[in-house]
């Protein structure tokens, strides 16, 4: 992955995620893969840092710096420090300050029409070229996850992200049904958070739970079933303490979320035409985005729905991948966009 900056003139497409952003940039591939994290400086709004030093900042910080995520579910929740974020991603990558990049963002399937507003806007204070074009995730993520999305079949792709949960059943290149629920790798996390106060009166942050779900996360009974040590504070006495958990533990403090994605996709199943629903049957359903990657899930999904369930090689990069090569073949696949101007 490159991280020097680009030379005149080069089209981005940006997967403005809540826990990730990731840049495309035409020609060149995935340039830039950093948190959607800014540390500000709250005497005078200025940001300290963004991306992985950002980040390394969350819940270590003095009263005069705040380590802020600009976007929650999906969307923007603080316009101002989402457009420092973005123009600092963006002149990261792309050399020139006069040069305006054309750009495509990605955007959940759910978005209310303020929302996309505000994710243009922000592109447009940022450096972006007039018009912003608009992908949904789910065509996004079906496109980077190889999916012949034109023709006549039903395929089922369920991307899984930081803040959002897409679901969406894709044939002769349109979505046929989609199901967005605000239920994704965040809940997950605060799910930990939840149990740990709960079960073992622990207090935790969000980077240590983040740790505990990535590394014993699982969503479905395993062969070996793991122990590690927990660090944290005492609820009672106040003081750090060490706890033993299990990846039992973990399966249970998650059970709730999973359960809703889970929901989410026979919901989105429950909703398909029969003819379609025979194709997803034979071909099965692709899990992408950093969910995907929840140890047990395809067989949870698999158990519950009777469906042949696949993940895609790099999960992480499907929606990013996806738009980039809108952006690559812009003419081709203008249909699957909106606001799809002169490119």
């Amino acid at each position: 992955m490159r991280s020097n900056p680009l030379g005149l003139g080069r089209d981005l497409a940006i997967d403005l995620g809540t826990a990730n952003t990731l840049i495309y940039a035409r020609g060149l591939g995935v340039v830039l893969d950093e948190p959607s994290v800014v540390a500000i400086n709250v005497n005078d709004g200025r940001p300290v840092a963004v991306g992985v030093e950002a980040k390394k900042m969350m819940g270590r910080t003095p009263n005069h710096i705040k380590a802020i995520r600009p976007l929650k579910d999906g969307v923007i929740a603080d316009f101002e420090v989402c457009e420092k974020m973005l123009r600092y991603f963006i002149q990261k990558v792309h050399a020139s300050k006069w040069s305006k990049p054309r750009m495509i963002i990605c955007v959940p399937s759910g978005i209310t029409g303020v929302e996309q507003r505000a994710v243009q806007d922000a592109a447009e204070y940022a450096g972006a070229r007039k018009p912003v074009h608009i992908i949904e995730e789910p065509m996004a993520a079906a496109i980077g996850a190889d999916l012949p999305v034109h023709t006549a079949a039903g395929n089922m792709i369920v991307d899984i992200g930081g803040g959002t949960t897409e679901v969406a059943v894709i044939s002769l290149g349109g979505i046929v049904t989609a199901q967005s629920v605000r239920v994704a790798g965040d809940e997950l996390d605060d799910a930990v958070i939840q149990y740990m106060k709960k079960e073992f009166s622990l207090a935790i942050g969000d980077r240590t739970a983040e740790e505990i779900k990535i590394q014993m996360g699982s969503a479905w009974p395993l062969e070996d079933e793991l122990t590690a040590d927990i660090r944290g504070r005492d609820l009672i006495s106040g003081l750090p303490r060490t706890i033993q958990v299990t990846t039992e533990h973990v399966r249970e403090a998650l059970a709730e979320p999973v359960s809703s994605i889970v929901d989410a996709v026979k919901t989105a199943l429950d909703r398909t035409p029969p003819e379609l629903a025979a194709d997803i049957m034979t071909d099965g359903i692709t899990l992408t985005g950093g969910g995907a990657l929840l140890s047990g899930l395809p067989d949870r999904l698999s158990h519950e729905t009777g469906m042949p369930v696949n993940i895609t090689d790099e999960p992480l990069y499907s929606v990013v991948v996806g738009s980039g090569r809108a952006l690559e073949n812009i003419n081709e696949l203008r249909g699957l966009m909106s606001l799809g101007g002169d490119l």
